[in-house]
């Protein structure tokens, strides 16, 4: 079988982490290039070690590689707004907030896709119980280990908040979506977790618990370290709890809690298990096809 060769723009955590995927787990896909901006960055450093060309001078020195025109995907683990400029360099096709379990089957013919957050990939398939029933409201707080999150991630966390947010409405089908990310200090390091908050009214609660678990369940097929953390929770919301404030005008009223407590655990490939982010992020990448 011939391999098709691919390159990964970006030099952080999730960026080496994707290489070690695709060096020791893919039987299609073939490493054939390393870039980024920073010469000094383990990343490039580790591309050099298993004796791939690397490029320090991001997407321009990717293209002016000689054996460029043979790739055939460029998984772009840079950050949205560095997406795009690279995009408009040689990609043709900018697709915002793709989600791996939700709506990715859309977006499978285009020439580039950009995936939503870490936090979004793994949240936003349980507050699509939108399918199910309408959601006026939903948030999400996603907690992964200070050690795991790189420069980028940590230079971009409004970035993260605001795309988080708007893919909780765009693709989650929530008519407001709120996203708050923690980067848990703690030593030693603590797994990913998540919590999904939607506001409800009357429904099957039965027809919701099905349908978070089936999401679980497709997102566990590519994450196997992806799971329940405990039983979901509908309750009803107490008469002086303030939700209206929550909820946007002309929205269905609302009668009930849900919140699904969530944990990822990482395979291990290139930081510890409490590295979950970075496997759910597999699918937080951005791909040309040739």
């Amino acid at each position: 079988m011939t391999r098709t060769k691919v390159a990964v723009i970006g030099s952080s955590n999730i960026w080496t982490d994707h290489m070690f995927k695709v060096l020791r787990l893919s039987d299609t896909l073939e490493m054939s290039a390393v870039v980024g901006i920073d010469p000094e960055s383990d990343g490039l450093a580790r591309g050099v070690r298993h004796g791939m060309p690397i490029a320090s001078d991001g997407v321009d020195g990717l293209i002016a590689m000689p054996d460029f025109d043979d790739i055939g995907i460029v998984f772009d683990a840079t950050s949205a707004k560095a997406h795009k400029a690279n995009a408009s360099v040689n990609l043709d096709e900018h697709v915002d907030k793709a989600n791996a379990s939700v709506n990715l089957d859309e977006h499978v013919d285009k020439d580039n896709a950009n995936m939503v957050t870490c936090g979004g990939q793994a949240t936003i398939p349980v507050v699509a119980i939108a399918q199910v029933t309408p959601v006026p409201y939903a948030e999400i707080v996603a907690s992964i280990a200070s050690r795991s999150a790189s420069p980028g991630t940590r230079a971009n966390i409004d970035e993260f908040t605001e795309t988080t947010s708007a893919a909780i409405e765009a693709v989650g089908g929530a008519r407001r979506g709120k996203a708050v990310i923690v980067l848990n200090p703690a030593e030693p390091p603590l797994i990913m977790r998540d919590t999904v908050l939607a506001l409800i009214g009357d429904a099957d609660h039965d027809e919701i618990r099905a349908s978070i678990e089936q999401m679980v369940a497709r997102v566990a097929a590519y994450v196997p370290g992806y799971r329940l953390r405990q039983e979901i929770q509908i309750l009803p919301i107490p008469p002086d709890q303030p939700v209206h404030t929550l909820v946007p005008e002309g929205s269905p009223a609302v009668t009930h809690q849900v919140t699904v407590f969530l944990e990822v655990e990482g395979a291990t490939h290139y930081l510890p298990a409490y590295a979950g982010n970075l496997d759910i992020a597999l699918d937080m990448v951005a791909a040309r096809s040739a």
